[in-house]
C-alpha cells in the first residue's frame, strides 16, 4: 500500500503533538488557577476566623452575642462575600448570630451538629460555590459555642468561567496557527530532499554530471548530500572507465576479425592449391589464438574483480611463488642470454595461482624488454606495514608520460612492437586487479636506457605465520 505524504504525516505529527501541549499546558494552568484561588480562599477565612475568635474571647457571652453583636458584626460588614452563622452548644443548634447566610441550610447545620474542625466547600440554591469553616470556642464564661464562616466565591467562579471561555475561543486558533507554522517548518525542511528528487531526476547514465549543493544544508543532509556527491563521482568514473573499456576492446577486437575477414575473403575470391588452403588456415588460427587469449584475459578479469574470490586466500612464502615462475621462463630467459636473481624471502596472505601469475607477467616483460646479455633482479622485502616484490630490468626505459597509464587496461607504450609480440594489452591491467583485490598496489618507475622497476606490495601479516603453508 502506497503511504502518505512524508510533509503531511510530519505536519500532522508535529500539529497533533502542539495541540496536545498546549492542552497539556491549558489543563495545568487552569488546575493551577484553581488550587491557588482555593488556597486563597482558605487563608482569607482562616484570618477572618482569627479575627472572630479574638473579638469573642472579650467579656461576651451568649446572651451578648445575640443582643449586642456590634463588634462581630464590624468584622463581615461590609463584605458581601462572607456569611457568619454562631451556633449555641447548649442547648444544640441554637442560632446565636446570623449574618448573609441562611442558618437552616441542611448541610450547615449538618456541618455545624457534628462540631468539626476544618473546611467544607457546598453550592447554594442559586448555584454559588461556598467555602464555610467550622470551629468550636469557649468563651470567657465557659460556654461553648460553634463558629461558621462561610466565603461566597462567585468571583472566583466567575474568574475560571472566564478563563475557560477564552481558552475555548483562543485555542482553535492556536491550533490553526500551530498546524500552519507546522506545514511551513516541514516544507522548509524538506526543500533539500525536492532539490536531491530534482537532481535524481537529471542523472542518466548519458549525463552523470549533475551533483547537489552542499551549502547551506543541515549537517544531516550535508554529509547525506556528500555522499550522494561522492556515489556520483564514483558512477561517472566508472560510466567512463566502461565505455573507454568498450571502445579500447572494439579497437582490440576489430584488428584481428579485420585480419580474418580479409584472409578468408582473399582465399576464397578464386580456387587455390591445398597447401595454400592451409597456410590461410594457419595464419587464421594465429589470429583466433590471439582472440582466445583477450576472451580468457577478460574472464579473468572479471573473477579477480570480485572480492568473493579473498575466500581462497591462504599464507603463502613470496619466495617460492617468484622461484616457481622463474624455474617456468628460465629457457626464455636462457635464449636471450638473461640471468636470473632472487633475494629475499617474506609471508603474505593470498591467492597463489594469483600471485604467480601477478609475478609471471612482470617477469614476461622484463625478458621481452631486457637486451639480451643483461640480468634481472627479483627482490623480496619486508617493510614495517608492508611487504614487497621488486622487478628490475635494463633497457631502453619507459617514458614518463606512459608511467600514469601502464595498468590501464589495452593501454600500450608501444602499439605497433606489442601487436607483433602478440601481447593482448591485458596483463598489467591484471597485475593491478590482482594487486586490488589483495589490498595492495602495483607500482612502477623507469630511466630512459636505465633501469625499470615493477613493484607489487603487499599489506604485512598482523602475526607471524605458522610455517606449514605449501611450499
Amino acid at each position: 500500500m502506497r503511504s502518505g505524504s512524508l510533509s503531511m504525516r510530519l505536519g500532522l505529527t508535529v500539529s497533533l503533538m502542539g495541540a496536545g501541549l498546549v492542552l497539556l499546558l491549558a489543563t495545568l494552568a487552569y488546575l493551577a488557577l484553581t488550587h491557588e484561588l482555593e488556597n486563597l480562599a482558605r487563608k482569607g477565612l482562616e484570618s477572618k476566623m482569627e479575627q472572630i475568635e479574638h473579638s469573642l474571647q472579650q467579656d461576651l457571652n451568649t446572651r451578648d452575642i445575640s443582643a449586642r453583636p456590634h463588634s462581630l458584626l464590624d468584622l463581615v460588614m461590609g463584605h458581601d462575600n462572607f456569611y457568619l452563622t454562631i451556633i449555641s452548644a447548649a442547648p444544640a443548634n441554637t442560632v446565636l448570630l446570623s449574618v448573609g447566610a441562611k442558618p437552616q441550610e441542611p448541610l450547615l447545620l449538618d456541618f455545624a451538629a457534628k462540631q468539626t474542625l476544618g473546611f467544607l466547600n457546598w453550592t447554594d440554591g442559586r448555584g454559588n460555590q461556598i467555602l464555610s469553616a467550622s470551629s468550636l470556642m469557649r468563651l470567657r464564661t465557659g460556654e461553648n459555642v460553634q463558629v461558621l464562616l462561610s466565603l461566597n466565591r462567585s468571583d472566583d467562579q466567575a474568574l475560571l468561567s472566564a478563563y475557560l471561555r477564552s481558552t475555548v475561543i483562543a485555542l482553535p486558533l492556536l491550533l490553526i496557527l500551530i498546524g500552519m507554522g507546522a506545514w511551513w517548518l516541514v516544507q522548509r525542511g524538506l526543500a533539500p530532499l525536492q532539490q536531491f528528487s530534482r537532481v535524481a531526476g537529471k542523472v542518466t547514465t548519458q549525463d552523470l554530471t549533475h551533483r547537489l549543493k552542499v551549502d547551506n544544508l543541515p549537517r544531516e543532509l550535508s554529509e547525506l548530500a556528500q555522499g550522494i556527491n561522492v556515489m556520483l563521482d564514483r558512477l561517472d568514473a566508472g560510466v567512463q572507465q566502461l565505455s573507454q573499456f568498450s571502445d579500447d576492446l572494439a579497437h582490440e577486437l576489430r584488428a584481428p576479425l579485420t585480419n580474418l575477414m580479409g584472409k578468408a575473403q582473399v582465399t576464397l575470391s578464386r580456387a587455390r592449391a591445398p597447401h595454400e588452403y592451409k597456410l590461410a588456415l594457419e595464419s587464421s588460427t594465429e589470429e583466433l589464438d590471439r582472440l582466445a587469449r583477450i576472451v580468457a584475459d577478460m574472464l579473468f578479469l572479471a573473477q579477480v574483480s570480485h572480492p568473493a574470490a579473498r575466500a581462497s586466500f591462504t599464507t603463502v612464502n613470496l619466495r617460492d611463488e617468484a622461484l616457481r615462475v622463474m624455474e617456468l621462463f628460465a629457457l626464455s630467459a636462457e635464449d636471450k642470454g638473461l640471468s636470473l636473481n632472487l633475494t629475499g624471502d617474506a609471508w603474505v596472505k593470498g591467492d597463489r595461482l594469483m600471485i604467480q601469475r601477478a609475478i609471471s607477467n612482470l617477469l614476461s616483460n622484463a625478458i621481452r624488454h631486457s637486451p639480451q646479455g643483461s640480468g634481472i633482479s627479483l627482490q623480496v622485502q619486508s617493510h614495517d606495514q608492508r611487504v614487497s616484490l621488486t622487478v628490475n630490468n635494463p633497457g631502453p626505459g619507459i617514458e614518463a608520460q606512459h608511467l600514469p597509464h601502464l595498468f590501464e587496461r589495452f593501454y600500450r607504450a608501444d602499439n605497433s612492437r606489442a601487436r607483433t609480440e602478440g601481447g593482448t594489452g591485458l596483463g598489467l591491467a591484471i597485475v593491478r586487479s590482482i594487486m586490488s583485490l589483495h589490498q595492495g598496489l602495483a607500482e612502477v618507475s623507469s630511466v630512459p636506457d636505465g633501469i625499470t622497476v615493477f613493484r607489487l606490495v603487499f599489506p604485512v601479516l598482523p602475526t607471524n605465520p605458522v610455517v606449514t603453508a605449501e611450499r
